[in-house]
């Protein structure tokens, strides 16, 4: 059968696929639109890995960078003459200038290590930002002579980010890069703040009041400018030169705040996929309406050479005759064999994470975000019907559900590590089990659909065999938590077998034991 099915996903998924075109470009305002630089009119950004520049009140961009490796972190000097941006023109990321209006870019770094433009000096020097002068994995502030490439170290360890208020300081600070998630209202050991910094003398903290993250300190006219989620949502704030008397400009509930760049009182940054600015002066806040003159061709319908790169979820019929396939996020059933390749899934702007058949091999639960959730849905094998939402009321990210063997329940777990029964007659969805300490894997049901085996981590993160009885809700403990148990089988008889393995075993491995 496995022979079978390798040469089933050639022969199906061997040729090319068509991935349809994206929406209409709108007259070229499908653009995405990141990391600004202001200065005085002009606003340069980042998009299709180049960059562009826009005025203030908007328009039609103008595209300054055409190579095919990325350009980003653009900052104009004080003079408004140069811009400087990180980019791969030789591979490295490295600092490169050019002419604000456009020319051939120059190369300024060697360090063969990714280095972040941060901005300028108030005197025109360029300040980057690099590991390439770190013994640990930390991030540094160098300041370059854009005219010599001469450099210096700004003497603090894990600064990211920063400006100086006057050529001699104070430099205020970022300690600490970004962590790498985007997890909401992140308060861990690894979280930004503000400080500030006098040469000759300790730094010292602006933030310490809040634990959530505070980045991207601007100066104007006696007050910090910076980024914050205080108010649960990314704003941006203002405070004093000590950290205190902190104000909250931007009111935005849905959505962060990225990327300030500040200029003669106005703050423009990035919301998603757009460009705002804030005026400090009149407290206004405004998008920047931009006009991309792109050919979007990342947008153009084109041809994947072998879907089978793109392949997330390959799941068996009940009678092994055919197989559920999801690819680029749409559900396809093919045949064993002889038979007809069904495109169950049509829509463009939905997607698919799992497909598998139903017990009666005549439809599919698929999981879907076709709601703005992920939800569960069930499709025509045979694609001929419409779809229909069987869950509802998803607040995170569901996996892939396991309908019992009569049909009449789904089980799943979701990344709250909760674990669910769904009865899909009544609708009515209860939660089964929660784990503090990881997610819920190997769902198995028993051939009668009373029983439900699954995995949990315990405590001391060894895995357990579960059982959950389905009509009251009772789970047992299989296994303890001495040693690691995974994989999970029902046998046509009815006890349960599954493996059992010192803590040396890979937990996901299946077991060889009979």
């Amino acid at each position: 059968m496995k022979k079978i099915l390798v040469i089933t996903f050639i022969a199906m998924f061997g040729g090319s696929l068509l991935i349809p075109a994206a929406a209409d470009s709108a007259g070229g305002r499908n653009g995405y639109y990141r990391y600004p630089a202001v200065h005085k009119n002009t606003v340069v950004f980042v998009s299709e890995g180049d960059l562009w520049s826009v005025d203030i009140q908007g328009g039609a961009a103008r595209r300054l960078t055409t190579h095919h490796g990325l350009e980003s972190h653009p900052a104009v000097s004080p003079d408004g003459a140069t811009l400087a941006f990180s980019a791969q023109y030789e591979g490295p990321t490295e600092v490169y200038t050019m002419p604000l209006a456009g020319g051939l870019p120059v190369r300024h770094t060697f360090g063969g290590q990714s280095s972040t433009v941060v901005g300028w000096t108030p005197d025109g020097k360029i300040l980057y930002a690099t590991q390439r002068y770190s013994t640990l994995p930390n991030t540094r502030l160098v300041i370059l002579n854009p005219k010599t490439n001469a450099e210096t170290i700004v003497p603090l360890d894990q600064a990211a980010d920063g400006s100086f208020e006057t050529p001699e300081g104070p430099l205020y600070f970022t300690r600490l890069p970004f962590q790498g998630s985007y997890t909401k209202r992140y308060q861990g050991g690894t979280v930004q703040n503000l400080w500030k910094f006098d040469a000759g003398n300790e730094a010292v903290p602006l933030t310490s009041d809040y634990p959530g993250t505070s980045k991207n300190p601007m100066v104007w006219n006696g007050r910090i400018y910076f980024a914050t989620d205080r108010d649960g949502i990314m704003n941006l704030w203002s405070m004093d030169r000590g950290g205190e008397n902190p104000e909250q400009l931007t009111f935005h509930k849905e959505f962060d705040v990225s990327s300030p760049s500040l200029h003669d009182g106005r703050i423009v940054y990035q919301l998603v996929s757009d460009l705002h600015v804030y005026d400090i002066s009149s407290r206004t806040d405004r998008e920047i309406e931009v006009v991309l003159p792109s050919d979007f061709d990342q947008m153009r319908e084109r041809w994947v050479a072998n879907p089978l790169d793109y392949l997330t979820s390959a799941r068996l019929s009940p009678t092994g005759d055919r197989v559920a396939l999801v690819s680029r996020g749409h559900v396809f059933t093919a045949p064993v064999g002889d038979g007809r390749f069904v495109r169950v899934t049509r829509s463009d702007g939905i997607r698919a994470r799992s497909a598998r058949f139903f017990p009666d091999g005549k439809t599919l639960i698929v999981l879907s975000d076709q709601s703005g959730e992920w939800e569960f849905h069930r499709a025509p094998a045979d694609g001929v019907g419409q779809t229909e939402q069987l869950t509802s009321g998803a607040e995170v990210l569901r996996f892939d559900g396991l309908p019992s063997p009569d049909g009449r329940r789904l089980a799943f777990a979701d990344k709250d590590q909760q674990l669910w029964v769904f009865d899909i007659a009544s609708k009515r969805l209860d939660k089964a089990a929660f784990s503090p300490n990881g997610m819920f894997r190997d769902l198995v049901w028993s051939p009668d659909s009373r029983w439900l085996a699954f995995v949990r981590s315990a405590g001391n993160q060894y895995s357990q065999i579960m059982l959950l009885q389905i009509e009251t809700g009772e789970i047992t403990e299989l296994t303890n938590d001495r040693v690691d148990s995974y994989s999970p089988a029902w046998p046509p008889a009815t006890r349960s077998s599954f493996s059992s393995t010192g803590r040396a075993g890979p937990p996901d491995r299946p077991s060889s034991r009979p």
